[in-house]
């Protein structure tokens, strides 16, 4: 399950984003691309218009917030047309392709 956790972000950053990266656009809001949790860092997806292999996250916890340029994971899923993870490299938790794991059967 993803994170539920959103943040607008600052137009400081917005125009930050626009002028040292090259970005033409960037969303006004972004939710966490991590597996559901309320500790830590919360990081959502700007662009991926970086250099080959990065990408530009919004990193947040409570009031401090700032651009973080990030590497790809590199982790790709099982069978011969893997798919790419789309977070960052050293995430924590699963990657994107991962499920929340399937409730027991009941057995009463």
């Amino acid at each position: 399950m993803q994170c539920a956790h959103w943040y607008r972000v600052p137009v400081d950053l917005m125009r930050e984003a626009q002028e040292k990266w090259t970005t033409p656009y960037v969303d006004g809001a972004v939710q966490c691309q991590l597996s559901a949790h309320d500790d830590g860092d919360h990081f959502g997806l700007l662009t991926d218009t970086c250099a080959y292999g990065t990408a530009l996250w919004l990193r947040w916890r409570g009031d401090y917030v700032d651009l973080v340029v990030l590497r790809d994971c590199p982790a790709t899923g099982p069978g011969p047309d893997g798919e790419g993870c789309c977070l960052f490299a050293g995430h924590p938790e699963q990657h994107t392709w991962e499920g929340t794991p399937e409730e027991a059967p009941c057995t009463s």
